[in-house]
């Protein structure tokens, strides 16, 4: 009985607001297996059960005798801005609905809806309240504890991105953050959203690599039940989730050009279409762009606009690889050694002076994220309170190389094995550009061209 009144609870809180009793009944019976519903018929009653109640979601109709939904829509969002509001109303008041969206509700309902479109849009409101819960709990959580937040460094290069940050975050500029995978740059768009004046609303991220080209215009703008094949319902678009708030475009390079001039005219006009909708909806979003693509070259290529560049690149940030700026590599060290320690509840003390040069004389390709990986392996697995060069991967410890290749008394395949990691190094520094990577090594371009062939490298340059 007791673990009944648990999920009771655990409910979330659903008020209809209707003057017709039939449409009243039927949602109620359609949405209380699942949700705690309240039903009220006139506005005046829907606000004093807002007022007492903990309620998460209002379908309200619009035409109501005495305060008509539009009105009441104003007072509920002056009581708790955080509930969310679905207006229920005939087709031919569909425009009044769309003034309801641009005053704080989250989308319509247009009579008569199915079932399925009932269901759908309750649970998609809903899923947006928690997101937004989630974001305020992760806020005051990074206000308790900034460690979640920081950006770790001390080299002269994170200082001065420390700097551009506070800066940047009082305005609502567009912001251009550039740098290799794994650099932090999400990290920094995070940063930049929770110093800002927007910090109370949604930060939302969106991976345009990661979603189909097909896909990518619904995804950001929404669309109407019917719009297009697969189109069942209605979806929010990122750009209507983010209202008021922060949208982080990450690997924007990766946009197709289309899609950059859809984006374009959002940027100028403020506002976006869903397809199918036939009308625009006004939005307030801060956008913040994100690559590790050169989008100068991807303008010579003719792979991305010249006029959207300019538009997102209004405050330029870059953050440097981590071979770059070498001194902050023991501070993130011992920061992810400090943290997965308590994490995983090991008692690591820290990293033998040893092992900290080799990861600090390491380029890590792959930045902070490789690093962050390596120690959380090494936290896992390693059973001593120091980490020594015997716990490090063979590819960072030169000196376990070497100590392997002698044990085997294999002279030959440790000097081939050391020439080619000479070589990789150079090519990697001069970017694949082999004529830089043979001034390096002090050699002719046709020397490192045979050595390559030699040591069978061709392939993974």
């Amino acid at each position: 009985m007791a673990r009944k009144k648990t999920e009771k609870i655990n409910k979330a809180k659903i008020l209809i607001v209707d003057d017709e009793k039939s449409l009243r009944d039927s949602m109620q019976m359609l949405l209380q297996e699942k949700y705690d519903v309240f039903v009220a018929k006139t506005g005046k009653q829907a606000i004093e059960i807002v007022k007492t109640k903990p309620i998460d979601l209002v379908l309200l109709d619009i035409r109501m005798p005495e305060i008509d939904g539009i009105e009441v829509l104003k007072i509920i969002k002056g009581i708790n801005e955080s509930i969310e509001v679905i207006m229920v109303t005939a087709v031919i008041m569909v425009k009044k609905a769309v003034q309801a969206i641009r005053l704080g509700a989250y989308d319509y309902l247009a009579k008569p809806f199915d079932i399925e479109t009932l269901q759908e849009q309750v649970a998609k409101a809903l899923e947006k309240k928690k997101l937004t819960q989630e974001n305020l709990s992760l806020r005051l959580l990074m206000e308790k504890d900034n460690q979640f937040e920081k950006i770790v460094g001390k080299s002269k290069e994170i200082r001065a991105i420390f700097k551009i940050i506070d800066d940047v975050a009082k305005s609502n500029a567009t912001v251009l953050i550039t740098g290799e995978s794994g650099t932090g740059k999400e990290l920094v768009a995070r940063a930049i959203h929770n110093r800002s004046p927007r910090k109370d609303k949604l930060f939302v991220p969106v991976n345009c690599a990661a979603i189909p080209e097909t896909l990518l215009e619904s995804e950001l703008f929404g669309h109407e039940r019917g719009s297009f094949t697969g189109a069942t319902t209605r979806q929010i678009g990122k750009f209507e989730i983010a209202n008021g708030g922060t949208l982080l475009l990450d690997e924007i390079g990766s946009m197709p050009i289309i899609m950059q001039a859809k984006l374009l005219r959002t940027i100028q006009e403020r506002e976006i279409e869903r397809i199918g909708s036939g009308y625009a909806t006004p939005v307030d979003v801060r956008i913040i762009s994100a690559t590790n693509s050169n989008l100068r070259q991807e303008i010579k290529n003719y792979k991305f606009r010249e006029d959207l560049f300019y538009r997102l690149n209004v405050i330029p940030i870059h953050i440097p690889p981590l071979r770059e700026r070498r001194e902050d590599i023991p501070i993130l060290v011992n920061h992810f050694l400090q943290r997965y320690s308590r994490e995983f509840g090991k008692k690591i003390k820290g990293m033998k002076k040893s092992a900290l040069d080799l990861l600090t004389e390491y380029d890590w390709p792959g930045n902070i994220r490789e690093l962050e990986n390596l120690i959380e392996r090494l936290v896992v697995l390693t059973k001593e309170e120091l980490i020594g060069t015997e716990h490090l991967p063979v590819e960072i410890s030169g000196q376990s190389q070497t100590e392997t290749d002698l044990n085997n008394g294999n002279f030959f395949e440790a000097v081939r094995k050391f020439e080619a990691k000479f070589i990789q190094k150079a090519l990697q520094k001069s970017s694949g550009k082999k004529s830089q990577a043979a001034k390096l090594l002090g050699i002719h371009r046709n020397t490192l061209s045979n050595l390559e062939k030699k040591l069978s490298l061709e392939d993974r340059t």
